[in-house]
């Protein structure tokens, strides 16, 4: 389970979270440009872009967009999904960024796509690569998990069936970590992923950012933009890097 993370973003990942449709990705990526006051010429990093869903949406508004994620089943995805749309995606680990210093105006990460690694090091160093390809002033969105919230209302099994397939899902808390035991099941045969996500909180996560030069301005509860509390399903962090 230790680098769950370069085995569960493939088909079936795909398959799992098919729910999360692109016309959502487009109602989520018009609050980004509200919030973080895009501009037309802004360069923007999705970090871990996964199959591009807000990548894409926001080349279709004519943003100048970069997508990377570590799986090349995904991105394999989001190149065939955006034909024709002036956008590059590219493989690359999010603790160490291809890209030269003040790179970007703009840096999302989205979807819980932080805290995949057991160390506090290599959590800050993603924070650090952030910081790093961010111009003085660029604009950060950090949506991430809000660990009062799941703590108090995580499932701990369920099941669902899609066409031919069962998904099974298990999830446990074990210290400040959630762990998804995923299962998926059909005709051809069963296969078992983990997803790991270290749950930080509100005071932790400012104090990481501001470590590394970004400050959080902002921090709201949901897509909605109601203000983030103990009981808010996300928590979505807005800020800027330091001069």
């Amino acid at each position: 389970m230790k680098y769950w993370y370069k085995e569960s973003f493939g088909e079936d990942y795909l398959l799992v979270y098919q729910h999360r449709s692109k016309e959502q990705a487009e109602q989520e990526v018009k609050q980004f440009i509200q919030w973080l006051a895009l501009k037309p010429n802004d360069r923007i990093l999705d970090l871990c872009c996964g199959s591009g869903r807000h990548t894409i949406s926001l080349a279709e508004l004519g943003y100048h967009v970069v997508g990377i994620d570590l799986s090349e089943t995904l991105l394999k995805k989001a190149v065939v999904d955006s034909q024709g749309l002036p956008v590059t995606f590219i493989h690359g680990d999010m603790r160490q960024l291809p890209f030269v210093d003040h790179s970007f105006q703009v840096v999302l990460n989205l979807f819980t796509s932080f805290g995949y690694f057991e160390g506090n090091d290599s959590n800050l160093r993603v924070l650090k690569e952030m910081s790093r390809v961010l111009e003085p002033d660029g604009r950060f969105c950090i949506d991430f998990l809000n660990a009062d919230y799941v703590r108090e209302h995580l499932v701990p099994e369920s099941k669902r069936i899609i066409g031919n397939t069962l998904i099974h899902e298990v999830r446990e808390i074990k210290g400040d970590t959630v762990i998804k035991m995923i299962r998926v099941v059909d005709p051809a045969n069963e296969r078992v992923y983990y997803e790991r996500v270290k749950m930080y909180t509100k005071s932790e996560m400012v104090k990481m950012l501001e470590q590394v030069g970004l400050q959080v301005e902002q921090i709201l509860g949901n897509y909605a933009g109601q203000p983030f509390s103990q009981n808010s399903k996300r928590m979505i962090l807005l800020g800027k890097a330091k001069k």
